[in-house]
């Protein structure tokens, strides 16, 4: 099997890892993002991570927190197909000689590249995937008077490919996509490996078991979203915005808009739940990811 093939695998596998285990906080995070302004007097919809979770459970059920899940796990063969082949094959490129190991600069250059190729898959994605997660925050205020929008994933791209646009329209917010994917997958990639060459004490980290590859993967996943975390708010706002009245003319606008009405923190909304996340979600896409990349070499 040729490297790129067992990338793909690898990939794939380490993908469906990350998405099991870190659906239910990406569903909460998206609510908190997308959750209105409230009026002068008013409580916000949900007034943390944990009231969504409840309010969620409590008008949905439990499946309610894999909203929007269809999405990502049709497309994520593809999306970590083209996120580690097209890091593997930047790899071969940055290499002296075969078999040499990267320097964490190199591996900061790699994810870049990988973050660059799999925002035209991420951005249409994380479209049908936000707003099926936002709907019920942007609906009225329990479950009986809940207006569902979308049916699934399918309704979504056809309602967008119909009336915003054709195939323009399952690209909106495709400028923080962008923004979101290149540094943050630096970040991710390049903190993986040096907190593996941190813990293996060297260059050489193909003893490390599976304690430490779990470690490492979890902190890079934290590091990603430290690095992006106000431009996945942008682009969740976009996506989500309606198309014929739109609230925000822009990437630019949204960011100015939301700072000025509800300042710092505004950009920070969800926070905490995409940290939740990253972490087991990353050390699960990680660990996977390498034990079978070894199974395959």
């Amino acid at each position: 099997m040729g490297d790129v093939a067992k990338d793909l695998t690898a990939g794939t596998i380490g993908g469906v890892a990350q998405l099991i285990v870190g659906h239910p906080f990406d569903t909460i995070k998206v609510k908190l993002q997308s959750q209105p302004t409230p009026l002068p007097g008013q409580l916000p919809r949900y007034s943390g991570a944990i009231d969504a979770v409840k309010q969620t459970v409590a008008a949905e059920g439990p499946r309610g927190l894999y909203k929007g899940m269809g999405a990502p796990l049709a497309t994520v063969a593809a999306f970590n197909a083209v996120l580690f082949s097209v890091r593997g094959q930047m790899e071969t490129l940055l290499r002296s000689h075969p078999g040499a190991t990267l320097t964490v600069n190199q591996q900061i250059v790699c994810g870049a590249g990988a973050g660059i190729a799999v925002s035209f898959l991420a951005c249409p994605t994380e479209l049908i995937k936000c707003r099926l997660q936002a709907q019920s925050a942007l609906a009225g205020t329990g479950a009986a008077t809940m207006a569902v929008k979308y049916g699934g994933p399918v309704d979504v791209a056809r309602q967008v490919l119909r009336s915003e646009g054709g195939i323009r329209g399952l690209f909106k917010g495709m400028v923080p996509t962008m923004a979101r994917e290149v540094p943050g997958n630096a970040a991710l990639f390049g903190v993986y490996e040096a907190l593996k060459q941190l813990l293996a004490g060297g260059t050489d980290t193909s003893g490390l078991d599976r304690g430490s590859l779990l470690l490492a993967g979890g902190l890079a996943g934290g590091a990603y979203w430290l690095a992006v975390y106000p431009t996945d708010v942008i682009k969740s706002v976009i996506q989500i915005d309606d198309y014929k009245n739109p609230k925000f003319s822009g990437s630019i606008d949204a960011f100015r808009r939301i700072s000025a009405t509800e300042g710092f923190k505004g950009l920070y909304k969800g926070f905490g739940p995409a940290m939740a996340r990253s972490v087991p979600a990353n050390a699960a896409c990680f660990l996977a990811y390498e034990m079978t990349r070894s199974a395959l070499a």
